[in-house]
């Protein structure tokens, strides 16, 4: 597998999503990769938590701090659905993380729409947007119809 392969890890972030719809959650999912190898999964579970800080971004980051027994992830990649938000950014900013690749814009709570665009992340961080752009909006835009 080429270094940074988007699209395989854009769809294992869309499984994560897909858990987090089928729960009821709000369909953001997240993989966090080293080496071409996922090291943490997670989805948004705000709902089930009852936790407004339980986005997917936070509950991967956790767990690949946990699984490294590291507070940085410079050598990292992490692969989301949907732009961060900017608690997220933060949470990415603060763990150094090398690389984020994120699917479809948030026009309403991303970080671009927050901050006017201006940069969130840690100054070294890649930022790659646009993977798998539609199959990640149209999970957002399948779970909101669903309940209007």
């Amino acid at each position: 597998m080429p270094p940074h392969n988007d699209t395989h890890f854009m769809q294992q972030a869309l499984k994560e999503a897909q858990l987090a719809y089928d729960r009821d959650e709000v369909p953001v999912g997240a993989v966090v990769v080293i080496d071409n190898r996922i090291i943490a999964r997670g989805h948004n579970q705000v709902e089930l938590l009852n936790d407004a800080t339980a986005h997917a971004e936070i509950i991967a980051l956790t767990s690949a701090f946990n699984y490294l027994g590291a507070k940085y992830l410079p050598e990292a990649s992490l692969y989301v659905t949907v732009e961060p938000c900017l608690m997220c950014c933060g949470a990415m900013y603060w763990g150094k993380i090398g690389r984020i690749v994120y699917g479809t814009a948030d026009e309403k709570n991303g970080y671009r729409h927050i901050t006017g665009a201006n940069w969130p992340f840690h100054p070294k961080t890649e930022l790659v947007t646009g993977v798998l752009q539609e199959e990640c909006a149209f999970l957002m835009k399948s779970f909101f119809r669903a309940r209007r």
